[in-house]
């Protein structure tokens, strides 16, 4: 074989197989439903650069398409696709061409010689292809078909033929696109040539290009309605309300001429988007895309309206009107804010016509602003300013171009002359902060922009907008262009400034109780004149608020609008005033109060000014604040007095204006704080005040107490530290237990509410069985439309067993595709799939038929008790009727008998089953049953008719019709001759007719075999009847598949609101954000073993044993091993699929959320079924049969109309340029998903002349199209990189354009659906019309279900958690408490609402880091309305690992800290009413407030208690007064233990158990959270929420973290654990510890150590558990060889050098220097320093404790041990002397130390021996010397440079490694012992998983890494 030959083959093998099967390999082999998967074969190898401008990819698609009809036709078009990418590319400088063109040439070469080597010739070329081209039309009868829908489309009459035309689409469009490249091909071909064969394809061009729109219409490619150009396989353009929408925006003879340059639209009609788009220059693709988004808006408006009807179907003008108010409130609205004029005279004034330009053009601009739709004020300004340029258009002959959008060459664009300034702005500003590291206040975010409009100063601006405007000015260096009104300046505060009311009160209450304490609880007139001490401590206070006002406004001072800077002035100069006056007269009344011959008028005048400044205070409070005096405040307005006075008060915005709720509301919530309240201050005045009085006065008191130190600052101050120590942990507690009293009331109002709304009535398998019966009724009330509620067309209604059985015949069909849908997703099996299936209940029996796992074992248990009967039938008919189900099965056996026998036998056997069933229903009437027959015959009667069902379960045959007939005399014989009486039977034996037909041997010889579907379906369930003998309890046996019935079937019981019609409900949109998570499990994936030697799918198998039988069912494969399933590519796909989805992946997401349409088009089918009835041709079996309803066209069309899905994956383009595999499973999702619409970013990058590269950015929304491949539908070019901010808003923001509907409901990428939850979806959106107080819902907040709680224990825990949070929790904040904002992402958004109003989240970067809860901030301040609605859910997966946990809790706590010093938290804190304002506070920031003060409720109890003992005074006070307060400090210190382990935390979370679970079960799942250490697990999390938010209030630093959402069942290294958790646990913990040690060490009691230990054990258990819980929650964390292998890689790991490259992860110095980046800011450095200051207090205490140095307390001793201190150093230094930087003098270093080493010990022994220091005494120096010495650690990290100037820095480095190995040994030791124990790592191991072995789980085998048992 030749080279060359060899080359052509293997060309042929890649571009033919490898190309072709590279993206199936990927997929797993293949997928059933799409065909050849995206980008297969020749087309997939298409580079982007040229399939972007040419067709090649559709040429090389034909040639794919037809290789094996004709090869050589193939051949043409591949030389056709060479030659184009040759003119295209001819240098092949394009990424791939060069590649693609060699392989491409080389298929071509191999087949240009025959098989038998002969040449072909290619002067026929043409011939060939003209041939091929018209037998190719005949052979698909091409012509024919395009006559028949020419006729269709002439007659209007689509409704009939849809079904039929759909069947062929798809075939139709393949054949089509073959058609149009054969065609184009032939056309390059001849040219121009007019004569032989060349004129005849010339002629066919024209003919298709003049008058064939269906070929070019089909192939047109659209997103859900063909607008662009006619197609007749699309339903949704024929619904009548569709049409209509197209009708009303044509283009009528209001409007100005078009001019005639003007190209007209080929394939449609002339519209009002086609007259924008020439006057603004906007877009093709964005009027495309906005033509649809319009014309479906309208649509579904006016079917909310009614359908409209005729030939010609209109709009009504009250649709638009709608639609008209509610995409323009925000403009009208901001209009009437400014003061300025609208841009129409009046909306009576305006026409429809006119109504629709003004939506169409603001959805055009919007459609069209990128990253300006953050900005919705500025839209409206442009908006304005555009509606006025159109007016003017609008109003004359002929239009012309909008001078705003015309550039200087006369093009015109609004992208480039509008967007692209805006947005140069914004990208200049966002390329100033640094990438996030820059302060807040330095640069404009997206907020600053859009406050620029606020002013009716913006109108400086002018239109179009000046380039030299201050909003246009961009950022230069070392000079800030200043921000708007308010300043995210870096600090705590923030929290003052935001909530100054809250600390108000509160420290004015503490302030009031402790007087009162001091009083002895006395109130008389002296206490109250004290207690009114409070008045100027208000005044202060307040004047503090305004400090900070003034103080955190800088850097907007030159700005901000004056009117907002006069205010600050006047509020500063106004309360400094009033606070001064206040106290000079409060110091009189003192005066007076000592004074007792005073007359009080100083007292007097005081309460007259306090009273009168009440008053007012009072009045604007309740004219601002409070509801009901809302419109006497709205009338105040009017007056120049009120409005100044309410301007001062309260700060006027265009957001947050109307902040109130209705009366009732606002009194429910004040009520729940009045509760808190009363509860926190008894609390607080009972225990922790009052038992403080008598200590603290003893201690001030006491003179010349003696100091174990030299004491500088205790004169004279009355022991003031002393009784600081003593009061500051209990005011820490004070500060934040009343979010510990809102946990608990929350928690009952909570549980209260939900039993309210019967939650948990059904909470097990049991009550499900028990009150099935009762589903059909509530399912049909409350989820099926009132259109559907009709009676059966075969039978009406009369009596209540007759309506039963029509809601169990509606129900029917919906509970058979839950239970399918079950058995798709392998929770049930196909067994349990029978059994759970109800029937159609259509047919002739008239009673209901209900599951069979409902009546499973009734018929035998009822011929027990049949057997056991002595009495008479009425008796047994009462015991047997005691179990409902049972009675249901006894009759539907006696009526199913009776059914199939006379439906199934002839002639004289028909005869005798009538006069049987005569007979027994006369028995039965009479009440003789008992006596006709004998009980005790019914099991062989029953035998012998199971062997009669069980034939005719089988398909006809001669031998199997013998055996019936057989079957039946066998019946008939049992039955007259045993069950009978004799009487009866001697009756039946002398009958005459039957006696000859017994004689002569016909009897029972003809049968007639089941053909009717009601009997089979009564044959088949009979059948299954007699036999299933298993107890229902079991089925179905999967936890998920019981979970979910449950809540379903729970949730028909629950308020919701009425379904309306599909055509009639609120359309919707899914929006999921996509950046690079896992899509789909590669095969390889699947089977990659991690170092325990545990691969994904072993693991899954073990942890879910069943659904993996059930999978392997499905397929049918339940007899093959796991390595049988690689033989076949669709059983690996499946395999695929199976572990993503039970994964946090895209697929499991997007399966779930297509959910929707599924359900959709079922409701959609039936109803039209239900309305339909016999009038359509549907027979009573027909009704309710949904067999293929996933394929009926109208279903779809309605389903398609109301919602869509889009996924907007960010770098899905960069994806498929490097071919990753996560390309190709989108590209694969998309196939298996018609519906599916991906969006992305498109980069394209151009080089210029010069050499330079620029990048163009495009917003693509793709779909696959026939051949599976990627078919763009829109393509809008963006003014830039779109990602300025935050990257997942910025990516939802750049697809939002994309969706469509009323509402959206945003959905992460690892959460999932469910169809029985999909049903519900209609009745969700209609609490958009609910009524919610004064305001409509805006946002509906959604249930969760964590679906990821059953992995581990720690699972279990944030499961339950997350749970809590997510139901309870959200049932409270909505109602009554009216605070909810959006937390998580199945929360549904009114998309018109938000879309108009800044979109639905924020994407500033780094303040809006948790940019999901700023769409719920904003939504409230721009008067939404936000809900909770809990009988729907949606699942979610959260972090199952403890290292995912941390730092997904990290993620959250730091976006909490950015919060606090956001404007939406300043505002809504200082908006809301005074009670509104905690509920706010203390569930957002709030919440890690607290959670910070409860760790540091620790550190200054300690730290009170290190300085009592080391300076001696607590054994000085306690000898004189013997008493320190304890009990307050007990109380205190025991709240916050109770905080610290999860007990407040967990009271919501056991509520919810009680209320879900039932109480037994919550007892259970309590106790057996605790012997998991979930106390351990919440004690961390507490240290970890602490960290990040103080963190990034004092550095900043928050960002996004991936957690990984994979299946964590491995072990984790202790060095990674270290580097985790070093800073934010280990350091701290040991600090803690150091801190108890020198306080037991040193400290005084008169009871011993048990003392200590009480007083302590809070802090003990933290610091444990901060130490190991990483260790104790990570699998195998106590294996001797893990820990063995861990030690290496950690010593390693620390004594690694860093360097440039090296990673934190393999270098601790690299790590090192990553650990200190946050700090950055002089304000930072200063911050820290000072807070490290604290750790000098052990050696200047520690000394003076020493025996050494006996009772002196000079300065001067404490100098002598800072001497020491650097001595240590320099000997440590000695002894870390690198030898490579020594080596000429090598062995006098080894001398020097070894001389040094010698000297040090001889040196410490004479000091022993010779001195009064003792071996305790070294260990206290230690212990002294470490505290100093990282005080100066911290001090050098902190004054880096510094610290580097002066050349200590590698010192510092040296000391820092030391440090780190020290506490590493610290922690490592322990671990290291407890694995010496084999028993330790088992009860880890089972504690870990115990929730996975009590489901009978095999983690054992999974942590062993077992291989035996992967295969078996």
């Amino acid at each position: 074989m030749s080279r060359n030959s060899r080359v052509h083959r293997n060309w042929e093998r890649l571009l033919r197989a490898t190309l072709q099967r590279e993206q199936l390999r990927n997929a797993g082999g293949g997928g059933r439903a799409g065909g050849r998967l995206a980008g297969s074969g020749l087309a997939g190898a298409v580079p982007q650069s040229l399939a972007k401008t040419t067709n090649i990819d559709q040429i090389l698609q034909a040639a794919d398409d037809i290789e094996d009809e004709d090869p050589n036709v193939a051949r043409i078009l591949c030389e056709q696709a060479y030659t184009m990418a040759q003119n295209l590319d001819p240098s092949s400088e394009g990424r791939g061409v060069l590649q693609f063109k060699t392989g491409l040439m080389s298929v071509i070469k191999q087949k240009l010689a025959k098989k038998d080597g002969a040449a072909i010739d290619r002067h026929h070329d043409i011939e060939r292809l003209w041939k091929f081209y018209l037998g190719y039309k005949r052979r698909h009868r091409v012509d024919d078909i395009q006559k028949e829908q020419q006729k269709w489309r002439e007659s209007g009459t689509f409704s009939t033929n849809l079904g039929e035309m759909e069947t062929r689409a798809q075939e139709m469009k393949k054949v089509y696109a073959t058609l149009r490249a054969l065609l184009d091909v032939l056309e390059v071909l001849v040219h121009d040539s007019a004569d032989g064969l060349g004129g005849l394809v010339m002629e066919e061009v024209r003919k298709i290009k003049k008058s064939d729109a269906t070929l070019r219409g089909e192939l047109t490619p659209y997103n859900i309605v063909p607008l662009d150009a006619p197609s007749l396989t699309n339903a949704v353009g024929f619904l009548p309300e569709v049409r209509a929408a197209l009708s009303a925006i044509g283009y009528t003879s209001d409007f100005p001429r078009l001019p005639s340059a003007f190209e007209l639209p080929k394939l449609r009609n002339l519209d009002i988007f086609d007259l924008l788009e020439f006057v603004f220059g906007f877009q093709k693709d964005n009027i495309r895309n906005q033509r649809e988004n319009v014309v479906l808006t309208i649509a579904n408006a006016q079917a909310r309206l009614g359908i409209p009807v005729g030939v010609e179907p209109k709009i009504d003008e009250k649709a638009i009107t709608e639609v008209f108010r509610k995409v323009l409130d925000n403009y009208i609205k901001w209009c009437r804010y400014l003061g300025i004029r609208i841009a129409w005279n009046s909306l009576e004034a305006l026409n429809k016509s006119r109504k629709l330009v003004l939506i169409s053009l603001y959805f055009l601009i919007w459609g069209e602003a990128a990253n300006v739709r953050f900005l919705p004020e500025c839209l409206c300004y442009i908006f304005h300013n555009m509606a006025k340029e159109l007016d003017a258009i609008l109003d004359s002959s002929e239009a012309t171009v909008a001078k705003s959008c015309t550039s200087s060459d006369g093009s015109v664009s609004y992208l480039r002359e509008i967007i692209s300034p805006i947005y140069e702005t914004m990208a200049a500003e966002a390329a100033s902060n640094n990438n996030g590291k820059a302060a807040h206040s330095s640069w404009r975010n997206y907020d600053d922009f859009n406050e620029y409009f606020w002013s009716p100063s913006c109108f400086e601006l002018r239109w179009p907008p000046r380039k030299d405007s201050k909003f246009l000015l961009k950022p230069k260096k070392w000079k800030r262009t200043g921000k708007s009104s308010f300043v995210e300046h870096r600090t705590f505060l923030h929290l003052y400034r935001s909530f100054h009311r809250l600390w108000i009160f509160l420290f004015l209450m503490f302030q009031g109780l402790t007087i009162i304490a001091f009083h002895k609880g006395k109130i008389n007139l002296d206490t109250f004149k004290v207690v009114l001490s409070t008045g100027p401590a208000f005044f202060i206070l307040n004047f503090i608020e305004s400090c900070l006002d003034v103080l955190l406004m800088f850097g907007a001072y030159r700005t901000a609008r004056a009117f907002a800077i006069s205010r600050l002035i006047i509020r500063f100069f106004w309360l400094g005033a009033v606070s001064t006056f206040m106290t000079y007269l409060y110091w009189k009344v003192l005066d007076e109060r000592n004074n007792r011959n005073s007359d009080s008028t100083y007292f007097r005048l005081y309460v007259l000014v306090l009273g009168v400044y009440a008053a007012i205070r009072m009045t604007f409070a309740l004219l601002v604040k409070i509801p009901a005096c809302h419109t006497l405040s709205d009338i105040s307005d009017r007056w120049p007095f009120f409005q100044f006075f309410k301007w001062i008060y309260q700060e006027r915005y265009y957001v947050g204006r109307g902040l109130f709720e209705k009366t009732s509301d606002y009194a429910r919530y004040v009520l729940f704080w009045l509760v808190i309240f009363a509860c926190k201050f008894t609390f607080a005045y009972y225990l922790q005040i009052k038992p403080l009085v008598q200590p603290t006065n003893i201690i001030v008191q006491l003179h010349d107490l003696k100091y174990s130190w030299h004491d500088l600052v205790s004169k004279g101050n009355r022991n003031a530290l002393t009784i600081l120590s003593l009061w500051a942990p209990v005011f820490a507690i004070y500060l934040m237990d009343i979010h510990i009293w809102y946990t608990l009331l929350s928690a009952l109002i909570g549980g209260l509410m939900g039993a309210r709304g019967r939650l948990g009535e059904i909470r097990s398998i049991e009550m499900l069985h028990k009150r099935f019966e009762s589903f059909p009724e509530a399912f049909t009330k409350n989820l099926v439309s009132p259109q559907a509620k009709g009676m059966p067309p075969n039978r009406q209604a009369t009596q209540p067993q007759d309506m039963n059985k029509v809601y169990a015949a509606t129900f029917s069909p919906f509970w058979n595709e839950i239970i399918k849908s079950l058995r798709e997703e392998d929770y049930v099996s196909n067994r349990e799939m029978d059994l759970l299936t109800i029937p159609s209940n259509c047919g002739s029996l008239r009673l209901v038929q209900w599951p069979l796992f409902l009546l499973t074992s009734k018929i035998l248990l009822a011929i027990d008790l049949a057997l056991d009967c002595k009495d008479t039938q009425f008796d047994l008919w009462n015991r047997i009727s005691r179990d409902e189900y049972m009675a249901y099965a006894v009759k539907e056996c006696y009526y199913s008998a009776e059914k199939i026998l006379y439906s199934i036998v002839e002639d004289e056997g028909r005869l005798w089953v009538e006069r049987l069933f005569r007979e027994l229903k006369s028995s039965m009437f009479e009440g003789s049953l008992v006596v006709t027959i004998s009980l005790k015959k019914l099991q062989l009667v029953l035998s012998r008719f199971t062997a009669l069902t069980g034939l005719l379960i089988r398909n006809e045959t001669p031998e199997l019709a013998k055996g019936v007939s057989k079957a039946i005399y066998d019946v008939y014989d049992v039955v007259t001759h045993d069950l009978l009486t004799s009487q009866l039977r001697e009756q039946f034996d002398t009958w005459n007719i039957l006696a000859k037909a017994r004689k002569e041997g016909r009897l029972f010889s003809k049968v007639s075999w089941p053909r009717d579907p009601e009997i089979k379906e009564q044959v088949k369930r009979l059948h299954l009847l007699l036999t299933v003998k298993d107890s229902a309890a079991n089925i179905p046996k999967n936890l998920e598949a019981r979970r979910r019935l449950q809540f379903f079937t729970n949730s028909l019981f629950m308020d919701l609101p009425a379904a309306k019609p599909v055509s009639e409900m609120v359309p919707f949109s899914v929006f999921t954000p996509y950046y690079s998570e896992t899509v789909l499990y590669s095969s390889s994936e699947l089977r990659m073993e991690n170092e325990d030697g545990i691969s994904i799918l072993f693991y899954l198998q073990k942890i879910f044993p069943d659904e993996w039988e059930n999978f392997l069912e499905r397929i049918g494969r339940s007899e093959y091993s796991e390595d049988d399933l690689q033989d076949s590519s669709t059983d690996t796909l499946d395999l695929r699929f199976w572990v993503s989805y039970r994964g946090q992946t895209l697929a499991r997401t997007v399966r779930g959320m297509m959910y929707y349409r599924r359900a959709l088009i079922l409701q959609s089918y039936l109803e039209k079924r239900y309305v339909g009835g016999v009038e359509a041709g549907y027979s009573g079996i027909d009704y309710i049969n949904t067999q293929g309803y996933e394929f009926s066209s109208e279903a779809r069309a309605q389903a398609d109309l109301k919602f869509t899905y889009v996924v907007s994956c960010q770098i899905y383009g960069q994806q498929k340029q490097k071919k990753a595999p996560e390309a190709a499973d989108i590209a694969l999702l998309m196939q298996r998903n018609e519906a599916l619409r991906v969006a992305f970013i498109h980069v394209e990058e151009n080089v210029s002349s010069d050499g330079k590269v620029s990048k163009e950015f495009y917003s693509k929304l793709v779909k696959a199209d026939v051949h599976g491949k990627d078919q763009e539908i829109y393509s809008i070019k963006l003014p830039g990189d779109p990602k300025l901010g935050e990257g997942k808003p910025e990516n939802q923001n750049h697809a939002i354009v994309f969706t469509r509907g009323d509402a959206i409901q945003t959905i992460d990428m690892n959460q999932d659906n469910y169809l029985e939850e999909a049903l519900k979806m209609r009745n969700l959106l209609e609490e958009f019309s609910g009524n919610y107080g004064l305001r409509p819902p805006t946002i509906l907040g959604v249930r969760e279900h964590v679906f990821t709680g059953s992995v581990s224990s720690l699972a279990w825990f944030m499961s339950n958690q997350e749970t809590s949070f997510v139901t309870l929790g959200q049932r409270v904040l909505a109602y009554p408490l009216k605070v909810r904002m959006h937390y998580g992402h199945p929360d549904v958004f009114d998309r018109i609402f938000h879309i108009t109003r800044g979109g639905i989240s924020k994407a500033s970067r780094v303040i809006n880091i948790s940019e999901d809860i700023y769409a719920g901030f904003n939504s409230t301040l721009r008067q939404g309305n936000i809900t909770h609605h809990e009988y729907i859910q949606v699942g979610k997966g959260r972090d199952v690992g403890l290292n995912q946990i941390a730092l997904f809790e990290g993620k959250v706590a730091g976006g909490n800290g950015e919060q606090v010093l956001s404007r939406d938290v300043y505002r809504l804190g200082q908006l809301f009413d005074f009670f509104r304002m905690l509920s706010f506070y203390f569930t957002t920031v709030g919440y890690y407030v607290c959670t910070m003060m409860t760790v540091l409720t620790v550190y200054i109890f300690l730290y009170g208690r290190v300085y009592l003992a080391l300076s001696g005074l607590d054994a000085a006070i306690s000898r004189e007064a013997r008493i320190l307060g304890n009990t307050a400090l007990d109380a205190a210190l025991n709240a916050q233990f109770l905080v610290q382990i999860g007990i407040f935390t967990a009271v919501p979370m056991i509520m919810g158990f009680i209320l879900e679970l039932g109480l037994m079960q919550a007892i259970f799942s309590f106790i057996t959270m605790q012997l998991q250490l979930c106390s351990v697990f919440f004690t961390f999390s507490l240290g970890t929420r602490t960290h990040y938010f103080g963190r990034t209030i004092l550095h900043g630093g928050a960002k996004y973290k991936a957690t990984g959402r994979g299946f964590v069942v491995r072990h984790i290294k202790f060095a990674e654990n270290y580097r985790i958790y070093s800073r934010s646990h280990f350091v701290k913990a040991l600090e803690v510890a150091l801190l108890l040690i020198v306080y037991i060490a040193y400290g005084y009691t008169n009871r011993g150590a048990s003392s200590f230990i009480l007083l302590t054990i809070s802090s003990w258990f933290m610091v444990i558990s901060w130490l190991f819980a990483p260790y104790i929650f990570n699998p195998s964390g106590f294996e001797w060889q893990k820990t063995v292998e861990d030690f290496d890689d950690w010593t390693t790991w620390l004594l690694y050098k860093g360097g440039v490259g090296v990673k934190g992860e393999n270098s601790w110095e690299s790590w090192w220097d990553e650990e200190q980046v946050h700090i950055q800011t002089l304000r930072g450095r200063i911050l820290e320093t000072i807070l490290t200051f604290r750790f000098l207090i052990f050696q200047y205490g520690i000394v003076y404790k020493l025996r050494l140095t006996g009772s002196d307390t000079s300065l001067a001793l404490y100098g002598f041990s800072w001497v020491v201190l650097f001595g240590s150093v320099m000997i440590f230094k000695i002894f870390t002397f690198s030898p490579k930087k020594s080596t000429s003098f090598h062995l006098v270093m080894r001398f020097v130390q070894g001389v040094t080493a010698i000297g040090l010990i001889a040196a410490l022994v004479l000091v022993v021996v010779f001195t009064r220091m003792t071996i305790p005494d070294l260990f206290a120096s230690a212990l002294a010397f470490i505290a100093t010495g990282w005080a100066l650690l911290c001090f050098a990290i902190t004054w880096k440079a510094l610290v580097k100037s002066l050349r200590l820095w590698d010192s510092v480095r040296e000391i820092a490694r030391m440090y780190d190995a020290g506490m590493g040994m610290v922690i490592f030791g322990p671990v290291a012992i407890l694995s010496w124990f084999p028993f330790v790592s088992t009860f880890q191991s089972r504690f870990l998983f115990n929730q996975a072995f009590s489901r009978g789980l095999e983690i054992s085998l999974i942590l062993a890494g077992n291989k035996a048992n992967v295969q078996t």
